[in-house]
């Protein structure tokens, strides 16, 4: 019988205010999600809908650019799995109004 040696990987959050990283030893073969969970962070962050929340691997949204979705990412050694925030304002809107007062 082989033993299976856990990985590291981390879980981060962060606001304008504060920020966090979770290191965490998971068993190979966790998700992304799995490790969000295990991770805890939602203790020093309760604003955070797991459920909703939108995550990604070192800047790459899961479920996208032909990555996995969160539950079914399956995390490799040194992987950072990031909670992103909702957007505050749309980025387009934001440059159309700025377009809009340098014409002014």
């Amino acid at each position: 019988m082989t033993d299976i040696e856990p990985i590291a990987v981390e879980v981060a959050y962060a606001t304008p205010e504060k920020q966090k990283i979770v290191e965490l030893m998971v068993e190979p073969g966790t998700s992304a999600y799995d490790a969000v969970i295990k991770s805890h962070i939602v203790n020093d962050f309760p604003e955070i809908d797991i459920e909703n929340a939108k995550l990604g691997i070192f800047g790459n949204a899961l479920g996208s650019k032909g990555l996995a979705p969160a539950r079914d990412y399956v995390l490799q050694e040194g992987d950072r799995v990031e909670i992103y925030r909702p957007l505050i304002a749309d980025p387009k809107e934001v440059r159309r109004k700025r377009a809009a007062a340098k014409k002014a």
